[in-house]
């Protein structure tokens, strides 16, 4: 795994706990995080060459629809 996706999934790991601590929720073990930000991070790739855009941006999009659902 390169630099750049490294650092990615971890940018979505500190996304969701932050989110979920800010929603007052129990923040899953790290190993179920880094599943959740490997999925996330694959999918802002995906959208990412289909679209054009900033897979930054796409990663806190979904992390937001996440909250949602």
């Amino acid at each position: 795994m390169g630099f750049i996706r490294r650092q990615e999934e971890r940018l979505a790991i500190r996304f969701l706990v932050w989110q979920r601590q800010r929603m007052n929720l129990v923040v899953p073990p790290h190993s179920e995080l880094q599943r959740q930000a490997g999925k996330i991070v694959d999918e802002a790739h995906r959208i990412a060459r289909q679209t054009g855009g900033n897979v930054i941006s796409i990663i806190k999009e979904l992390i937001n629809d996440l909250k949602k659902h």
